[in-house]
């Protein structure tokens, strides 16, 4: 009996413990860095001050410090000190373009949300609810960790820019103080700002007063701000957790984005929204192009033939695609060019004309692999039919002919040319047969390569790698997956508008970290769906 007593003490002991531990773990994982990976989706407050047809906006859901704490803390122990200072140097440089000092003017007290807003069309009057904004300008919107940073920032900003010899003009607008002015950061261009204090704890910074009004005018009607949109949290849900959030018009996506868009169209873009996360050493996208009218929904890749194909793959694979009906995704305008240049590395010149001839007319599933081994393609055994593609090859000056090679049964295609000097010309020995491709049926796959030792090589390495960032991306069904190494993966990133806009705020190149890339594209009645996952090393 007396020992009752004893165990209850216990128990009670052990259960405050655990509380505090408990406790405590909480309020650090809160606190970590490691957070931002797993934040919730939600309409950005900073949405209810940017008119609902502005062509591009993007809300950050963290403060300046927290990316900089999570490339620290999830990068290798050698790698810590540079990750932290890219991340660093790309905040920086991103408040230096709208003429501000981060590291004096924002770190003590900036938070969440932090909102940017282009514009390049007309600004609108009262009564037109769907137009754009002020020509070329910009609006920022900051968060406030209290009230009086925000008022502190107000105050030194333009004391600062006063004492530089920048006229201020002080008015009220809508029973909010507004002052504007010209302001630039030490050694730059003065340019035209306007800004304003709202609800003691949000800072509106615009490039001109005009931009200015207009954010205070759609933020008190929902049918003029972004965050009133029908449909706006409904989109968000799909999208899942995320550090920023970005919505793009279509003149957006052409002077921004660098999107070639199909013109007079009726499938032509209407809206891209798009939210990004970190996932460990990695950069996740996942989106929605939607469009003025539906694109005709893509038949899925099957589960089985997608593992088949795998399965089967051979050798090393630097890019490696896995696509539903090629034939009928080249239909669709806006995947025409990226399609187009999946299948480059194995429809080049050297390639010769066979993996283009295949690409093209096969209906089914198609891998498509390239790496240091050689072009390989796989397809269903009746996808295409070889005697479909005899007049094109033949037109090439290839060969078909069976050959017998280790139990294989293979067909082989080969070009004769005149060999060189010291062979009579005219003659058998004047001639040369150099391999232009073959085919091998295993099962029910075709599988077509340009080399004979892809036969009798393993896959691993590179291509395992490849596979795994599909994987990744968890779109097994996708019509379009596509996964790249390093070097083609830096390739393609280098050439793309918004990349070289991030390397310039950043003061240098980012593709050295880019260790792989792995695309996955969704076309659908509701648009075009996409992932993308950007791994660094």
């Amino acid at each position: 009996m007396k020992a009752r007593p004893f165990l209850a003490v216990v128990l009670a002991v052990v259960l405050a413990v655990l509380g505090l531990g408990l406790g405590a773990w909480w309020l650090v994982w809160q606190r970590s860095p490691l957070q931002l990976s797993h934040r919730p989706l939600e309409v950005p407050r900073a949405a209810r001050f940017v008119p609902r047809q502005a062509p591009l906006a993007l809300y950050v859901f963290t403060d300046g410090e927290e990316p900089v704490a999570y490339a620290r803390a999830v990068a290798e122990g050698r790698r810590r000190r540079e990750a932290a200072d890219v991340i660093g140097r790309l905040r920086d440089g991103a408040f230096a373009a709208a003429g501000l000092d981060y590291r004096n003017e924002l770190a003590g007290w900036l938070d969440a949300p932090v909102g940017l807003a282009l514009f390049d069309a007309p600004a609108p009057t009262e009564d037109q609810a769907e137009a754009s904004a002020s020509a070329g300008g910009w609006l920022l919107v900051l968060g406030s960790r209290d009230e009086e940073g925000a008022r502190r920032f107000l105050q030194r900003f333009w004391q600062t820019r006063s004492l530089a010899g920048t006229d201020l003009q002080v008015s009220s607008y809508r029973g909010m103080g507004l002052i504007s002015g010209r302001g630039a950061l030490v050694g730059q261009e003065a340019i035209p700002l306007a800004t304003a204090l709202v609800d003691d704890d949000l800072v509106l910074i615009a490039s001109g007063r005009g931009i200015l009004e207009q954010a205070l005018d759609v933020s008190q009607i929902d049918e003029l701000n972004q965050a009133g949109q029908p449909g706006f949290a409904g989109s968000l849900d799909r999208l899942g957790p995320a550090a920023a959030l970005l919505l793009a018009r279509p003149q957006a996506m052409e002077r921004w984005l660098g999107l070639a868009l199909p013109q007079a169209r009726e499938d032509r873009p209407s809206r891209l929204i798009a939210a990004l996360r970190p996932e460990g050493r990695a950069l996740l996208l996942r989106g929605q192009l939607e469009l003025t009218a539906p694109l005709s929904a893509a038949s899925p890749l099957a589960q089985g033939r997608r593992e088949a194909l795998l399965a089967g793959r051979r050798g090393d694979a630097a890019s490696l695609a896995l696509l539903q009906d090629p034939a009928a995704l080249e239909q669709v305008p806006l995947l025409a060019p990226l399609l187009s240049r999946s299948l480059t590395p194995v429809a080049t010149a050297e390639a010769g004309p066979l993996p283009a001839l295949v690409a093209a007319a096969d209906g089914g599933a198609l891998l498509a692999a390239d790496g240091s081994d050689g072009w390989l393609l796989g397809t269903a055994a009746d996808q295409p039919d070889p005697a479909s593609l005899e007049a094109p090859l033949a037109a090439e000056g290839l060969i078909p002919a069976p050959l017998e090679l280790a139990d294989r049964s293979l067909l082989v295609w080969t070009r004769l040319a005149a060999a060189g000097r010291g062979t009579r010309r005219g003659s058998e020995d004047g001639l040369q047969a150099s391999l232009a491709g073959w085919r091998a049926v295993e099962n029910d796959l075709a599988w077509w390569g340009g080399r004979l030792d892809l036969l009798e090589a393993r896959s691993g390495g590179e291509g395992a790698r490849r596979e795994h960032q599909l994987e990744a991306l968890a779109t097994p069904s996708a019509p379009f997956q596509w996964a790249l190494g390093a070097a083609p993966a830096r390739a393609l990133l280098h050439d793309l508008p918004p990349w070289r806009l991030l390397a310039g705020l950043a003061g240098g190149s980012l593709d050295q970290p880019v260790e792989g890339l792995a695309l996955a594209l969704q076309p659908g009645a509701g648009g075009l769906g996409l992932d993308a996952r950007i791994d660094f090393d």
